[in-house]
């Protein structure tokens, strides 16, 4: 089993970090710069930036954040939200990115992957997925979980892949801050039909659950938010424990 990793995400609104429930009722959760120093520390992976208004604003991220949030920590970082064109990627890089993540973008024009990839290279390009189950299967929404498409999860995720992503970000809009465990059947199904790395997302409310993503959901990192910004799980007892049921973790 190849090590498994730890991802923090900070949800940006307005300049600040905020969490809500099924991607609504947000409530402010803090200082990003400061959270984002506090997570490199405390030994996470890698650190998510999504500027979740971006999209549906029609507007761009703001550069000046991501640089002084790229400036405090020592770590990957992934920023995502309003990024269209390649020039948007270049920009983000610049700031400090190590990567990009892209989903309203990448499903209105899905080219976009192979450009990210041809340009950048795939380790660069994060697809991210908001899906939701319905009685006719999981499908994907466009502009932070504000639209439905018609677009079946495990079909573009398999899309995504063969077009240059380098990984998938999955967030179950149904499980996002409810605290109840990933959606490990998906993700089994993702990590299995897929040949690059899937990041579990939406659902965390206990150390159990980031075990139960890794050994039932077979992913191969977790994203938390409220959990860690909260005080409620830290990230370093978080490794112990994971450390301690066998799965492989960067202490």
């Amino acid at each position: 089993m190849s090590t498994k990793r730890i991802i923090p995400c900070l949800d940006i609104c307005n300049g600040r970090t905020v969490k809500g429930t099924n991607f609504v009722n947000l409530k402010d959760a803090g200082d990003p710069v400061q959270l984002g120093k506090l997570y490199s520390r405390q030994g996470a992976d890698e650190l998510v930036f999504l500027d979740i208004n971006a999209s549906f604003e029609g507007r761009k991220t703001f550069t000046g954040l991501v640089e002084r949030v790229a400036d405090e920590i020592s770590i990957p970082f992934t920023v995502g939200g309003g990024i269209n064109e390649l020039s948007d990627v270049e920009r983000l890089l610049k700031a400090g990115a190590s990567k990009v993540s892209i989903n309203s973008a990448a499903l209105k024009n899905p080219a976009f992957i192979d450009d990210i990839a041809k340009n950048f290279g795939s380790q660069v390009c994060v697809v991210a997925i908001d899906g939701k189950q319905t009685p006719e299967g999981w499908f994907c929404y466009l502009n932070g979980g504000r639209i439905k498409t018609d677009r079946n999860l495990f079909e573009w995720a398999l899309e995504a892949g063969r077009r240059g992503a380098g990984e998938i970000l999955f967030t179950s809009m149904d499980h996002d801050g409810v605290k109840q465990g990933y959606p490990n059947d998906a993700l089994k199904r993702l990590s299995r039909e897929l040949t690059i790395p899937v990041i579990a997302s939406g659902g965390a409310g206990t150390m159990e659950h980031f075990r139960d993503a890794f050994i039932l959901g077979e992913a191969d990192a977790a994203l938390a938010a409220g959990v860690f910004h909260f005080g409620e799980i830290s990230i370093p007892e978080l490794k112990k424990y994971l450390y301690s049921q066998n799965i492989p973790v960067r202490l």
